[in-house]
């Protein structure tokens, strides 16, 4: 299974998946933008806004390996969440201009990391202490999901599927870190990978479907019923 720090893997796939979402982006009309996305709450430029953001705030990681100085990615919750507001009231026209700016100077950032600065220990926006060989992996989490969460084209069985079972491993590791996680167990019927959730020493469900669509479901973008699952069972949330 590819791991999360292997920038070998998780940096070609921040451009694929950057490419993915820019291509769903520009075949968008401007009044398709404020559209409702298929996260609650939000319009589709509210997803390119945050996706947007993101990237300036990965962007403060990748400066904190390279020069030492403790750069966080948000001040606190209320700022991301004000910045993200702001950004989805943008014009059109700037809104998209931003996603590509911002995606260029992130991905310019972490290509001029050294070995060092690769190494260095960074905080991510939950307070984890990661090393900065973690920044492409938050990266790829964000272009990739919410270019499915646009409802305009791309679908999450268009992940490749090694990206889907590197999603599937570090999703169950964090909803094993919640509190209340039933105890399951996920057989994707496409591939050899099974994972636990859950206490290991009680009985588990076994919930067995195609990797992507369980990915849906653990991320909180599907249905109990896709996967095949009670109705009654009901994960953590994942982020």
């Amino acid at each position: 299974m590819t791991g999360r720090h292997d920038i070998a893997a998780t940096l070609p796939w921040l451009r694929e998946g950057t490419a993915l979402l820019s291509t769903v982006v520009e075949a968008l009309t401007d009044d398709q933008l404020a559209q409702p996305s298929v996260l609650p709450g939000w319009t589709r430029a509210h997803v390119i806004g945050h996706v947007a953001r993101n990237a300036e705030a990965l962007g403060r990681l990748a400066a904190w390996a390279r020069t030492g100085v403790p750069t966080p990615m948000y001040a606190d919750r209320e700022q991301r969440a004000a910045e993200i507001e702001a950004a989805a009231a943008r014009p059109p026209g700037v809104l998209r201009d931003e996603l590509a700016t911002t995606a260029a100077a992130l991905d310019a950032a972490v290509t001029g990391l050294d070995e060092d600065a690769w190494h260095a220990q960074v905080r991510s926006a939950l307070g984890r202490t990661i090393p900065a060989t973690e920044i492409p992996w938050l990266r790829v989490r964000e272009v990739w999901l919410h270019a499915v969460d646009l409802a305009a084209g791309a679908d999450i069985g268009d992940l490749p599927a090694d990206l889907v079972g590197a999603l599937l491993d570090d999703v169950t590791g964090t909803l094993n870190t919640r509190p209340g996680c039933p105890p399951l167990r996920l057989v994707p019927v496409d591939s050899d990978q099974i994972l636990r959730l859950g206490p290991a020493a009680t009985a588990t469900t076994d919930v067995t479907a195609p990797a992507s669509l369980l990915l849906a479901w653990v991320t909180g973008r599907a249905e109990a019923a896709t996967v095949g699952a009670p109705a009654a069972l009901t994960l953590p949330r994942w982020l």
